[in-house]
């Protein structure tokens, strides 16, 4: 049998009856202050059969945390009745649904209610646009650690099977551990990587003892990560800096699974650049050598055909598709019932309604596809359009 389609067990004993997941997708459809939308759940709906393991778009664990601009967040009481709606729908065919917590960070695509940015250290940044970050006080991060732990609390009160951490892609805590980024000389500094895993770390070990003592036993805890970070030329953390970083994590935590997450185009066939002894090799590869059949890995990034998920399961025990279930949502069951020809990743705006796509979404979100390219060029074009109705 198709290894893709064959069940899979997280390492806390959930079983998953095939090998793909929905990745994170933020629709930007939600309120401005973080509210779930009716669009929000339809969305979800629609999409409820599309992998038995499901990932929220990015919810935001404070107001100064604050990812996209109509994103949703977890940073407040006020959500639990939205939250716990998405959890249904997104539960309704029964898949075990992941709500992402997050910290933007440095890297924000959008000012939090505050106008303000916040790093490891000062710096003045220029990409998504312009912009001065704040360094982080031991008192703000103390209070980001309490974030994290309540809105775990609050998605276990909404239904959901688990969470995910995230330290992707420039987020608040992949930066204290990048030493591009981070430029501090404390017990979080750049002078140890003992000190820069420190915050990640610790997020973990508290998110943990909310879930130890107040969630089901089955609760999913999940891990997204960047295995090496690199600007141009410049490396901010090597892989084996990074499976260090993982087995800390292990020590201290059960973790149920680990997505790799990065920017680019097929994100699963990116090499090792750093100098050493993994340079020129798969990173999905060497990542999931260390592993060594402790906790299942999941490949992301541009899988958006089978032929590429064949290819990237190699490397994998999972592999998760997050554009595509925009345009396809019925992609795996096309799959199963040998029917991949019918697999159409082309979308209009008549296919909108058809879709459940909320009629303003993707604002800030199409300029991600356009750096993935994981969908056609019509169909991100198309979707550039609904930016026009917020």
């Amino acid at each position: 049998m198709e290894k893709l389609l064959t069940p899979i067990k997280l390492a806390n004993g959930v079983q998953l009856e095939n090998r793909f997941v929905l990745s994170p997708m933020t629709t930007n459809s939600s309120t401005k202050d973080g509210i779930i939308t009716k669009e929000d759940l339809d969305y979800a709906l629609r999409r409820a059969k599309s992998a038995p393991l499901q990932v929220t778009g990015a919810a935001y664990v404070d107001v100064d945390g604050q990812l996209f601009e109509f994103g949703f967040g977890a940073h407040d009481d006020s959500c639990i009745p939205g939250l716990t709606k998405m959890a249904a729908a997104m539960q309704d065919a029964g898949a075990k649904v992941i709500l992402q917590l997050t910290y933007s960070g440095a890297g924000a695509n959008y000012y939090g209610v505050n106008h303000k940015v916040y790093g490891p250290s000062k710096l003045k940044l220029h990409l998504p646009f312009e912009h001065e970050v704040e360094e982080l006080s031991h008192v703000m991060i103390n209070v980001i650690k309490q974030k994290y732990k309540d809105a775990t609390r609050r998605a276990i009160r909404a239904g959901f099977a688990g969470i995910e951490i995230s330290t992707a892609q420039k987020l608040m805590l992949q930066t204290f551990f990048s030493t591009v980024s981070n430029k501090r000389h404390d017990e979080y500094g750049v002078d140890s990587l003992e000190n820069r895993a420190r915050f990640i770390l610790e997020v973990f070990e508290e998110v943990y003892e909310v879930i130890k003592n107040e969630a089901p036993k089955d609760f999913i805890l999940g891990y997204r990560a960047t295995p090496e970070e690199t600007r141009g030329a410049i490396i901010g953390y090597t892989v084996e800096e990074f499976n260090q970083l993982t087995d800390w994590i292990l020590e201290r935590v059960p973790l149920s699974y680990i997505a790799i997450a990065s920017w680019g185009q097929n994100i699963y066939l990116n090499k090792v650049r750093a100098e050493g002894p993994n340079e020129g090799r798969l990173i999905n590869e060497v990542v999931h050598e260390h592993l060594a059949g402790r906790v299942p890995l999941m490949a992301t990034g541009g899988i958006n055909s089978i032929e590429k998920s064949r290819e990237a399961i190699m490397h994998a025990e999972m592999v998760g598709l997050s554009s595509v279930f925009v345009a396809e949502p019925d992609f795996v069951a096309k799959f199963q019932e040998n029917r991949e020809e019918d697999i159409n990743l082309d979308v209009s705006v008549e296919d909108i309604k058809r879709l459940a796509i909320p009629k303003a979404a993707f604002k800030d979100i199409v300029l991600m596809m356009d750096y993935g390219k994981s969908l056609p060029q019509h169909t991100r074009d198309e979707f550039r359009k609904l930016e026009e109705n917020y």
